[in-house]
């Protein structure tokens, strides 16, 4: 891979990593690297052992201490070469840690509670902390822009990473050891600029990434066979624009320059951050890694685990530590604006999910100790803390300290009750308050997400009843943005979110419409888990080669299994690909705007009208749209989003998918926006707000209850 910083070879010279007031890992090799003339040779010397090395052509020399035992005595290093001699004074010998992610992590100790007294009594000159500075990268670095260590005191400490000071604090004070931290953080950043290239390629399901990553190092085959393509096409451009002008024609468009090779701008690109402000820090020895991260992901869910993934492993594999530590805190509950309250609550049982997929990872949860209205809750004292534990146990061997929060573990159906079980519940559950346990729900097939009553049974188990409910069969906890649960172990460590059982299954269908009974599912959506990837709970398309006359659509709203509202059309099949007919988000290339034929609608909504034979036209597409009336659909507005709509771009924006009744001027069902999950538009019928078709309604998250079904009957 290139290295695109470059040193001059002439002069000793470290990394600044390595420098005066710096931790050294104890108990393992520990690698020492820099630069000096070409062919020279390099001595280091440090707590009794001599090192040689000799520089390559490129002036590039390394070595390693053999395993250094925990020092905290002052000592000198040096190195030299020739006539020249660096030396590195107050270096010691301790355990040293990589502290990153975003704003939270960068969060300094000045802001975090009791910031004076915290600062005051910052006399830990065992502690020592170096930052990089920011520094976004196209190509893998060998050297910072800038860094310094520095000795942890009143003096110094006010702008260290709070949750890194206060975890190495704890660490410190256990093991009586020095502490190293390495802080790689940026505010406001995603995984992916911190994540290795090859942490991409490792992981399979992050192999997109990696591609778009390749592709844009001038290196690579990618890289060469994109260019060469475009050089040539340019060339051929002009060949014939010589031509035209010596024809006195107008000279064609130029060929456009490919974006897929276009370098990253964005220090939001992925590797763009390990590339700058990592990638210099390696192969200093580390014990391990924590990580403060998630809220510029969070819409994402369990593609989270596989970008996570992708950083751990690519973490793992520059530093050559197969198993290293990797330590991580779930994010805070936070409002988010408008968003799907469950949106946040998805993404925390996927962070939940990272330590169950990836050996030595652990997860600190912080519900407990967060600030419903601002995303950086100040007390990072119990963040460190709790991260440290997890370190000191899962590392350093100790014991009597429960690390870990309540885990869900398994239910059971009794009667009308369920019963949870939990694992790490140390000493037993409590709750945090003296209140009664809160934030759980349960549901079954006569009604869904009821709040539930809960009452600890045992040391580790919770019994749970609903009014109404004779035989739960599913549960969550904390399953909301601003949740504030009360459950934890006696030991103070909140419990999870989770959400566990399958909801049966409800059809109605056959009974509403008889007609459905000739026709096949296709597709089978539960629209409380709408989000941008469209995940089908049925998908019968894959692999179908059947042709059909028809299709047909079941929509089913409401917030109890009792009061659902339903619409079911079919119409004459508008196109012969069943890839095409569900919900048309980016990728599926389904793109319709136009009428159709022969609409069956049976509904039990007030006001839609239902018949048979009746004539509409399909708005069906992912781009953005405007309500101009582009296609002259006769008595459709030319203003409000309606049956008569106006695509725009970028393709993969607002997103539409509705069937209307064109004579009537009337939405049959609505679904837009489903990048946005629960406050996706929907609706049957016209909207009563400022659009009919629903648009900028979020009214999905009006409704617990959505279901989605697409149908075809099969062609004779």
């Amino acid at each position: 891979m290139l290295l695109a910083t470059t040193v001059n070879a002439q002069e000793l010279k470290l990394p600044l990593v390595f420098s005066d007031h710096m931790v050294l890992q104890q108990a393992v090799k520990a690698p020492i690297w820099g630069w000096a003339a070409p062919g020279s040779d390099v001595t280091i010397t440090f707590a009794g052992q001599t090192l040689n090395a000799k520089a390559d052509a490129s002036g590039k020399w390394q070595t390693a201490f053999a395993p250094l035992k925990a020092s905290a005595e002052s000592a000198e290093l040096k190195v030299s070469s020739g006539d020249q001699t660096l030396t590195l004074s107050d270096v010691l010998v301790g355990e040293v840690w990589l502290c990153s992610g975003q704003s939270n992590m960068e969060w300094t100790v000045s802001r975090s509670n009791n910031p004076d007294q915290e600062i005051a009594n910052a006399k830990h000159p065992l502690i020592r902390h170096i930052k990089p500075a920011r520094n976004p990268q196209m190509m893998p670095q060998e050297a910072f822009k800038d860094a310094k260590w520095t000795v942890c005191s009143p003096e110094t400490v006010a702008n260290y990473t709070a949750v890194g000071y206060f975890f190495a604090r704890h660490l410190q004070a256990e093991l009586n050891v020095p502490i190293g931290l390495l802080n790689c953080s940026w505010g406001g950043t995603r995984i992916e600029p911190w994540t290795p290239r090859i942490g991409f390629k490792i992981v399979t399901e992050t192999n997109d990434i990696y591609e778009d990553v390749l592709v844009k190092d001038p290196t690579s085959q990618q890289y060469k066979a994109v260019a060469d393509a475009y050089l040539n096409a340019v060339n051929s451009w002009l060949d014939a624009s010589k031509a035209e002008v010596t024809a006195q024609k107008t000279i064609s468009t130029p060929p456009s320059y490919p974006k897929q090779i276009q370098p990253y701008t964005s220090h939001q690109s992925p590797t763009m951050l390990y590339n700058g402000m990592v990638n210099p820090l390696v192969p200093f020895a580390i014990k391990g890694s924590i990580w403060y991260q998630g809220e510029s992901n969070h819409g994402e869910g369990m593609r989270y685990v596989d970008k996570t993934k992708a950083l751990v492993e690519g973490w793992r594999q520059v530093w050559g530590i197969k198993d290293l530590p990797y330590y991580y805190v779930q994010i805070a509950p936070y409002q988010y604006g408008s968003e799907d309250p469950k949106r946040l609550a998805d993404f925390w049982v996927a962070q939940a999910e990272i330590e169950k997929q990836i050996p030595n990872t652990g997860m600190v949860v912080v519900s407990d100790i967060g600030n419903l209205k601002d995303i950086h809750p100040k007390n990072k004292q119990d963040v460190g803390k709790r991260l440290a534990n997890f370190a000191l146990v899962k590392d350093y061997g100790k014991t009597g300290i429960v690390y870990h929060g309540p885990v869900f573990k398994s239910f059971k159906q009794d009667g009308d009750k369920l019963v949870v079980t939990f694992d790490h519940v140390g000493s037993g559950l409590a709750a945090r308050d003296d209140q009664p346990i809160n934030e759980f729900q349960i549901g079954s097939a006569e009604k869904t997400w009821t709040d539930a009553k809960a009452t600890i049974v045992g040391t580790d188990s919770i019994e749970l009843t609903a009014e109404g409910l004779t035989a739960p069969c599913i549960v969550r906890f904390a399953y909301h943005k601003l949740a504030t649960p009360n459950l934890m172990n006696k030991e103070g460590l909140p419990a999870q979110t989770f959400m566990a059982g399958e909801m049966p299954k409800w059809d109605n269908l056959s009974k509403n419409v008889e007609e459905s009974t000739k026709f096949q599912l296709m597709y089978d959506m539960d629209l409380t888990k709408l989000d941008q990837n469209v995940n089908y709970d049925v998908n019968n398309t894959t692999g179908y080669t059947g042709k059909f006359s028809r299709i047909a659509y079941y929509l089913e709203l409401g917030n109890t299994l009792e009061d659902l509202k339903w619409v079911y059309v079919s119409m004459d099949a508008f196109t012969d690909d069943a890839g095409k007919i569900g919900i048309p988000k980016f990728g599926t290339k389904a793109e319709f705007q136009m009428p159709v034929k022969n609409l069956n609608i049976y509904s039990n909504v007030e006001g839609l009208k239902t018949g048979n034979g009746v004539e509409g036209n399909i708005e069906f597409w992912p781009n953005n749209y405007g309500g101009g009336n582009a296609k002259n659909v006769p008595g459709a507005s030319s203003s409000k989003y309606d049956f008569g709509d106006q695509i725009s771009q970028p393709q993969n924006g607002y997103g539409c998918m509705q069937v209307h009744n064109t004579k009537l001027k009337q939405t049959i069902f609505a679904l837009n926006k489903w990048t946005n999950g629960n406050n996706a538009d929907m609706g049957i019928g016209n909207s009563s707000g400022a659009h009919p078709d629903w648009t900028f309604s979020n009214a999905g998250k009006n409704y617990t209850v959505k279901r989605l079904r697409v149908l075809v009957l099969p062609a004779d």
